[in-house]
């Protein structure tokens, strides 16, 4: 693919400083799922080159931790300024590989960009603190101290902004990272590396790695050297990361699946909550945690959502990334595609009405048409289950209680959204929900500033926001005994 600066497309791992090829010469080729043409083919490391860049990530942690907070800063501000500077590349770069259109592709990298400045001067608040003290002549308090060197692990379907919301925080707070991507979606990390090198950042501190997935994530995980594990994917898989974190007591930070619910109440705007729907169902083309995916109408309006919705699903533009006017793109699998089909095929026999789509787009290959189901209910999987696809399932509710209780109803709790205009119903329910995050009325609640993260089976912790250092810090608590001695 054309880039203005060609050196964002490597094909190479980056450890302690250096590109590397795998020492066994194993790799994997990357595919654009648009067309499945080969982008091109990446390292698979072995076992102990993977082992070796926590090495290189440890000793770089010993002088990153001593630098000042400007200089770090300083750092860390050029970094972001690189990624703002070559946003176009990097965004074609995630597009070919992710698959999402152009537009989104941008957004997320002006959304990963802006955690990195936002933590480096955040950094600068973690205060400890001066405790009145109960010892006679003892003076106490704490400082906050980073962990060390940090395993963050990250997913296929925000390959840039997953990385640096992650990164941004255990960098400024002074440790060192040995980023995983997805094998999937490789050259947004590499491309990041590129830039923090060109940044200045020491070799060691940021170091992102390939290999076969379950023996790099064990590989990282049950290293003794490294103190922090961040994991953004499945539930399934997070749960394995949890496990193997826990033989040494790492810290952890998971943020997993999610089966959010939008609760569109009868007072609502309709044309507004038919906007909202789409957004919150169809951005990053349905394959995204925070996607709505049980829409709950009150049923004085359900019909009249519903005509309006199949409305707007119908207009929407399916195609390749690159082109500007696709909303669209395509699933990332073939096992996505089969598990969409699976869904749609088993609702429409549970009695559910079709009413958009429900079949692969006619461009073939991965492409799936923006499908609307109505009456959904809690026995069928597109209800049940995540459904990282362009397929919404509504159905209606006749109370708030009833609402509250079907929004409730799933192991997940990430994301929900609420569509009313009365102040005495949106505040009740966003206490009710058992959901960490909720937006009303409007789909845009992430950013640097806000603790994003989930409740129940959706994780652990918080990224972003000032809880976003948590993961990345320790509190020491220093007690120091005056013997006659003033100060």
């Amino acid at each position: 693919m054309p880039l203005d600066h060609p050196l964002l497309l490597k094909s190479l791992c980056y450890v302690d400083g250096h590109w590397l090829h795998s020492d066994d010469g194993a790799s994997i080729a990357v595919q654009n799922p648009a067309d499945q043409s080969v982008i091109g083919h990446v390292p698979m490391l072995a076992q102990e080159q993977i082992t070796a860049a926590v090495g290189a990530a440890q000793r770089a942690f010993a002088t990153w931790r001593e630098q000042s907070m400007e200089a770090r800063t300083a750092l860390l501000r050029r970094w972001a300024e690189l990624i703002l500077q070559h946003q176009e590349d990097l965004a074609r770069i995630l597009s070919q590989e992710q698959g999402k259109p152009l537009a989104e592709a941008r957004g997320e990298i002006r959304y990963a960009a802006s955690f990195i400045p936002w933590f480096a001067e955040e950094a600068r608040r973690l205060y400890g603190q001066t405790i009145p003290s109960h010892i006679p002549g003892a003076q106490l308090g704490t400082v906050k101290e980073p962990v060390g060197v940090c395993a963050l692990l990250t997913p296929w379907n925000f390959p840039s902004a997953m990385i640096t919301r992650k990164a941004a925080a255990a960098l400024a707070a002074g440790c060192t990272v040995v980023v995983k991507p997805a094998h999937e979606t490789p050259y947004s990390a590499f491309a990041l590396a590129q830039l923090a090198e060109e940044a200045g950042l020491p070799a060691g501190v940021f170091n992102v790695v390939l290999g076969e997935p379950q023996m790099a994530m064990e590989t990282l995980v049950k290293d003794a050297r490294v103190r922090s594990v961040s994991f953004t994917g499945s539930t399934r898989v997070g749960k394995l990361v949890l496990q193997a974190a826990a033989e040494d007591v790492k810290k952890v930070a998971l943020e997993l699946g999610g089966n959010a619910p939008l609760i569109v109440c009868a007072d609502a705007d309709l044309d507004h909550a038919v906007q909202v729907a789409l957004d919150a169902k169809f951005q990053t083309s349905g394959q995204d945690c925070c996607a709505a995916n049980r829409i709950l109408v009150e049923r004085p309006v359900y019909e009249e959502f519903l005509q309006r919705f199949a409305k707007a699903v119908r207009g929407l533009r399916v195609g390749p990334g690159h082109d500007e006017r696709n909303q669209i793109g395509p699933l990332m699998h073939q096992a996505a595609l089969d598990a969409t089909a699976a869904r749609v095929a088993g609702a429409i026999e549970q009695g559910a009405r079709l009413l958009v789509g429900g079949e692969p787009h006619a461009l073939g290959g991965l492409f799936w048409q923006p499908t609307l189901l109505a009456d959904v209910t809690d026995a069928m999987r597109i209800y049940r289950e995540e459904n990282f696809a362009p397929i919404a399932g509504v159905c209606a509710f006749d109370t708030l209680d009833e609402a509250v209780a079907m929004a409730n109803d799933t192991e997940y709790g990430l994301a929900a959204y609420i569509c009313s205009n009365r102040v005495d119903v949106v505040h009740p329910l966003i206490r009710r929900l058992d959901h960490a995050m909720v937006a009303v009325n409007g789909t845009k609640f992430t950013g640097h500033p806000i603790p994003f993260g989930g409740m129940k089976a959706s994780g652990l912790g918080r990224e972003g926001g000032t809880d976003g250092f948590e993961p990345f810090v320790e509190t020491k608590y220093f007690c120091i005994h005056h013997q006659g001695q003033r100060y």
